[in-house]
């Protein structure tokens, strides 16, 4: 229950919730309210001046507590918003195999080609309804990110869910991983992706055909927003 992001609500539990969840002796004693618990992550957030720093720290509660990561993007999303997403995710981005500490969101590579319907039903949300989709070729002006772009689906549908109120179980994140053809990436230890150069032409064309007709077919009345594909093959 405590490691579980979507449901845990860390030293919040009331004693009779600690009782009855068999959570006694594995939370500090003192319970808080949300509100004390947002007033502390505040603190902490206030404490760090690197922007990118604020951005790991608040992926970091969203992959520990998304209650509290959603009250605290809602009660504030003047001040967080540039910080869950622009600008500070284009700079996350391009270090995100560096700042990575969770997967989140489903990534579909070229090597799943024929393969996709099987990986779509590792999604554990059957009643995904908004997909933003990516291949990381032009990510916001900042060229070919490959799969370190992935950090775009999931700013933009947290911007979603706190601004639009779409429930985070509805959205699904995805990247679609054809190789890149950024030469410091495919030298890059830290690299999340295939190392590989992009795939093009049809291969590409029919590979994203299966993922799409996959989606509607998986999640029927889907939105699929696509997201920072290159000129390339955004206009085909």
């Amino acid at each position: 229950l405590l490691r579980d992001p979507a449901v845990n609500r860390g030293d919040a539990y009331t004693m009779a919730e600690r009782k009855a969840l068999g959570l006694q002796g594995l939370v500090p004693p003192a319970s808080k309210t949300i509100n004390v618990q947002a007033r502390r992550f505040l603190k902490q957030l206030a404490a760090l001046k690197n922007p990118l720093h604020k951005y790991v720290l608040l992926m970091a509660l969203q992959d520990t507590n998304e209650t509290l990561f959603y009250k605290i993007v809602i009660d504030n999303t003047h001040e967080l918003m540039p910080l869950i997403y622009t600008p500070v995710v284009g700079e996350a981005c391009q270090k995100y195999g560096l700042v990575f500490q969770r997967p989140r969101g489903m990534y579909i590579s070229i090597q799943d080609k024929g393969n996709v319907a099987s990986i779509v039903k590792n999604w554990p949300e059957k009643d995904a309804a908004v997909c933003v989709v990516t291949d990381g070729e032009r990510i916001l002006g900042l060229g070919d990110l490959g799969a370190y772009g992935m950090g775009i689906p999931v700013g933009k549908l947290n911007l979603y869910s706190a601004c639009a109120g779409i429930h985070p179980r509805q959205c699904l994140p995805l990247l679609l991983d054809v190789g890149t053809n950024n030469k410091t990436l495919l030298q890059d230890p830290l690299y999340t992706g295939l190392q590989q150069p992009r795939v093009r032409g049809k291969e590409y064309e029919d590979f994203l055909e299966e993922v799409l007709m996959t989606l509607h077919n998986s999640f029927p009345g889907m939105l699929i927003q696509f997201e920072d594909f290159g000129n390339t093959t955004a206009f085909h």
